[in-house]
């Protein structure tokens, strides 16, 4: 039986009817000629969600990427390092002076997961720098997933690559030159990086990265081509906070600051294990964001409360049909 098939058969109710019926959503939206947006936030990366996510690329169900600078840069951070990678099944157990030990070690601890800080980040760095000196050397500015693509495209990974290309979400973004919206980058470890540089003098300043609003006016652009189309972009959100709530805001944006006539997003689903709550965006209904013309009445609204490290392979499964 296949994943589809299995789907179908077995999540009928509650919660898992809901997981069927935004994925035979979100294919009905792409085979119309839609384009689906998706969202990254939380560790997807660190996750490995590009061992499903890279597929989707590949086959044109995802058109456009916003993610945290983490899951942009814990892509490549596994990519070249990731038999140095070290699981910790018994994460829970953990007491302080055991995460200080993992620290001593070099190992920055995601749940179970730890990133080597030399073999990953720091290489990642000796590549980046220069890319970053010679812009600033030149006066050129880009956004920073564009340094990230430079770096792809010049080989200098293929020799240090540790994971399968294959399941590395951001190589097949870069081959397909997917549009990437990364608000916030300065709140990731490369964004740091970049900062320190600024700090100690090894950049002039801060000019060679262009900052979140080109990323907003680079979405604007994005949604007003696709809304020419006959139907709206898509909207698959995986978790919340600012990769999800940036790029939902273009739309209000066009059209109460600009006055302009575009559509509202053809489909929308959430993939959270956040409880509804006041005030939290993240456990926000999606009839919330109706009000702030985020959302319409109309297209199909899809919250799924799970874990997504779980539900999304299996929603990915379905839509490519597997």
């Amino acid at each position: 039986m296949s994943i589809r098939a299995f789907i179908n058969e077995h999540y009928r109710h509650f919660n898992a009817a809901t997981v069927k019926d935004a994925a035979e959503a979100y294919t009905t939206c792409v085979d119309e000629g839609g384009h689906m947006l998706m969202t990254l936030a939380g560790a997807m990366s660190t996750g490995e969600l590009g061992r499903s996510l890279a597929k989707m690329i590949r086959q044109d169900r995802v058109h456009a990427i916003c993610c945290t600078g983490a899951n942009l840069e814990e892509d490549l951070f596994n990519l070249v390092a990731h038999d140095l990678y070290r699981r910790v099944p018994h994460y829970r157990d953990l007491t302080p002076d055991d995460e200080q030990a993992l620290l001593d070690e070099g190992l920055a601890r995601v749940t179970d997961t730890c990133i080597p800080e030399e073999a990953a980040i720091r290489k990642l760095e000796g590549h980046l720098i220069p890319l970053w000196k010679q812009a600033d050397t030149d006066g050129k500015r880009y956004l920073p997933h564009q340094y990230l693509y430079q770096l792809i495209r010049s080989g200098a990974l293929k020799a240090e690559t540790q994971a399968d290309p294959k399941n590395a979400w951001l190589l097949e973004a870069c081959k397909k030159d997917l549009p990437i919206f990364v608000p916030g980058w300065e709140d990731s470890t490369l964004g740091n990086i970049f900062t320190a540089r600024v700090l100690d003098g090894t950049l002039s300043s801060t000019d060679p990265v262009l900052p979140g609003t080109e990323y907003m006016r680079s979405i604007a652009g994005w949604y007003r081509e696709r809304a020419k189309d006959k139907r709206a972009p898509g909207f698959f959100q995986i978790g919340g906070g600012i990769a999800g709530d940036f790029p939902i805001c273009v739309v209000p944006m066009l059209k109460y600051d600009l006055k302009e006539n575009v559509p509202i997003w053809s489909y929308f689903c959430q993939i959270s294990d956040s409880t509804t709550s006041y005030g939290s965006y993240s456990g926000a209904e999606p009839n919330e964001k109706i009000t702030w013309g985020k959302l319409g009445p109309t297209p199909p609204r899809f919250v799924i409360e799970s874990d997504a490290t779980i539900v999304a392979p299996l929603i990915f499964a379905h839509v490519l049909d597997l």
